[in-house]
């Protein structure tokens, strides 16, 4: 038994030398739409039925939806013969600075879910996202009811801000200052640059930071292990920055005013409320998620008062992991294929 473990510990110590263990390679796609921070992708082959799209957050890349092989929610869908699509926000530039909120939800979203329902044929869209990106997707069906949008999956997506242990310690200096402490420093730079996004994922997972090395070597034998790692290294490496505008309202209204935790998002007196959704939604948090905690997720299940049906799941990971890691599989990707089989009018 000694000698199979030696040979597997030295054949992953050889391949992470030779350039790595983890498959990176996309799941193949086809430019179906292109715009202004919108690049709309059907993953191949093309299937039947009705379309999926999913949608990131800002600031992480797309390839949260497709971190490696066997750790792919986009690979997953496919496999299981879903009409698959992946809208791309590319990078953002300082140019993009004074991009509000109001760009990703009232341009981005509707155009890639418009052009997603047209090029399915009409059907319906059932939207899959992530942190951010649920936000977005529900304040996007909620002010306009007149989008074909069929149902809204969100993984790890808060609205009860109070309730993230991460930004807690700062409320205080935050009152104190009357909300202006980041604010000279954000419109400086232009928004929340890539370097200090990925500094604040990495600062959620700072014990597993330290410990990385030990276990490293305490599972230098484990291929699918240390595939992960590395491809979670990968995902961290291309981090975008949040534009100016956008970083501010997030700032002011979300952390702030906890806007969304009362139902609604102020937009400059243009009121949004979650109530406007009025179709099915599964919500999912991650069990041992640091930035976006259960009791900050659960919080919108009573606020989605006249969808039709609303579902709440926990499962196992952090806030990358609930979505994409190695259990991934057997538990949030499930109740996902739960979901959609119970919406999907196929």
């Amino acid at each position: 038994m000694v000698v199979p473990a030696v040979t597997a510990m030295a054949a992953n110590a050889l391949g992470v030398l030779r350039g790595g263990l983890a498959d990176l390679r996309p799941v193949p796609r086809v430019l179906v739409d292109q715009g202004p921070n919108r690049s709309l992708y059907r993953m191949s082959p093309s299937h039947e039925g009705d379309p999926v799209l999913l949608v990131p957050p800002l600031a992480a890349p797309a390839l949260c939806f497709d971190l490696r092989r066997g750790c792919s929610l986009a690979e997953h869908l496919v496999d299981r013969g879903r009409r698959t699509y992946l809208v791309d926000y590319g990078t953002v530039a300082f140019s993009d600075r004074r991009l509000g909120i109001e760009h990703w939800i009232d341009e981005v979203l509707p155009r890639a879910i418009r052009k997603v329902s047209e090029d399915s044929g009409g059907r319906g869209v059932h939207l899959v996202a992530w942190c951010l990106g649920g936000l977005f997707s529900l304040l996007t069906t909620a002010d306009r009811p007149d989008l074909p949008v069929q149902s809204i999956t969100t993984v790890a997506s808060p609205v009860d801000f109070t309730a993230i242990p991460l930004v807690a310690p700062f409320r205080p200096l935050v009152d104190l200052t009357g909300g202006y402490l980041l604010t000279p420093l954000y419109r400086m730079l232009g928004g929340a640059p890539s370097y200090v996004v990925e500094r604040v994922f990495w600062a959620t997972g700072i014990n597993k930071q330290l410990t990385k090395p030990l276990a490293i070597l305490q599972n230098l034998g484990d291929r699918d292990y240390l595939a992960q790692i590395e491809a979670v290294d990968h995902f961290m490496d291309n981090m975008i920055a949040y534009p100016g505008r956008t970083f501010g309202q997030m700032y002011h209204r979300f952390f702030r005013a906890n806007d969304l935790v009362e139902g609604g998002l102020d937009l400059d007196g243009r009121i949004i409320s979650l109530s406007g959704v009025k179709v099915p939604t599964l919500v999912i948090a991650g069990r041992n998620d640091t930035i976006a905690p259960r009791r900050a997720v659960e919080r919108l299940v009573p606020l989605l008062e006249n969808a039709p049906d609303v579902r709440f799941e926990t499962a196992p990971g952090g806030h990358l992991g609930v979505l994409t890691g190695r259990r991934a599989r057997d538990t949030t990707w499930r109740h996902i294929d739960a979901f959609l089989g119970d919406q999907v009018s196929d």
